[in-house]
């Protein structure tokens, strides 16, 4: 068994072992018409869990547009599955876990919660490409710090 990773966050949320939450506030300007959070409003609650969750692991880099050849983090794949709505007002959480890094890619599983209830299960695959869309591996440095926080699926 690993021991847990030390964080020293320098980002927004707090990790829980290997699992990173970001408390989030649903305002009105995130619902529609019936009151609910607009589906593809999911996706950028996932987007913050995942900036921050790179934030607390060290990273804080995203896009390296000043390098010799600028690149940027980007998504290959992402799924969703929906359980419940979150509504204006409502406190959610955005739980994040890196289940998957290779040379050149991250697998994210990321779950949202309301008062211990699950909203969303949703799971991305990023990588890093230049801006002309070549993929690059994931610098090691970068990989030295969110190792640590890879969850073992077994898969």
């Amino acid at each position: 068994m690993s021991e847990e990773p030390v964080s020293t966050c320098e980002g927004f949320g707090r990790f829980e072992g290997k699992v990173h939450i970001l408390p989030l506030r649903i305002y009105y300007e995130d619902t529609d018409l019936s009151g609910v959070v607009y589906h593809a409003n999911y996706l950028r609650f996932m987007e913050r869990g995942r900036s921050e969750y790179f934030r607390c692991t060290g990273i804080t880099r995203l896009a390296m547009l000043d390098d010799a050849e600028p690149t940027a983090w980007t998504l290959r794949k992402a799924g969703l599955e929906y359980f419940r709505p979150a509504r204006v007002d409502d406190l959610i959480e955005v739980h994040t876990t890196c289940t998957d890094l290779t040379g050149v890619r991250m697998v994210a599983d990321q779950k949202i919660y309301a008062a211990g209830q699950l909203l969303v299960h949703g799971t991305v695959e990023a990588c890093i490409i230049t801006l002309r869309g070549r993929v690059r591996r994931i610098p090691p440095e970068m990989r030295a710090k969110l190792a640590p926080y890879v969850i073992e699926t077994g898969v």
